[in-house]
């Protein structure tokens, strides 16, 4: 499973049995820790998720900046709450890739769909991840 974290909403991503193909699940408002948390708990078990993928904001400098500590208390609940592995990806440009893939999907720029484009960065960090590690 991936997550592309964001300060109100959280892309889910997850991949195939056989780890192979990445797919975007859903878009999460998040409510805070304790409901955030649980809901991510009933992800883990409902696809049976061995591992997640958190993308890790760094700065374009390659430096971790504040997003990065904001992620980091991200990581450290996730870890605490599944005691699964977690994998820190970078995450520099997937925002903007899924943007470009919204949008030529759509014929053109159109209304951008926040939620959407979380997931869609949540899959491209999952099959970034996928994809280095076969």
């Amino acid at each position: 499973m991936a997550l592309d974290v964001g300060d109100r909403r959280v892309g889910v991503a997850v991949s195939d049995r056989l780890c192979i193909i990445a797919q975007g699940l859903e878009t999460f408002e998040r409510r805070g820790r304790r409901v955030d948390m649980a809901h991510l708990g009933a992800l883990v078990s409902e696809h049976e998720v061995t591992r997640v993928v958190i993308g890790w904001p760094l700065e374009s400098s390659g430096r971790a900046g504040a997003q990065a500590q904001k992620t980091q208390r991200f990581v450290d609940n996730v870890v605490a709450h599944t005691g699964l592995p977690v994998d820190k990806w970078d995450e520099r440009m997937t925002t903007v890739a899924a943007q470009r893939v919204l949008s030529e999907v759509r014929g053109g720029r159109g209304k951008r769909q926040k939620g959407t484009v979380d997931k869609i960065a949540a899959t491209l960090i999952l099959q970034s991840w996928l994809d280095a590690h076969p």
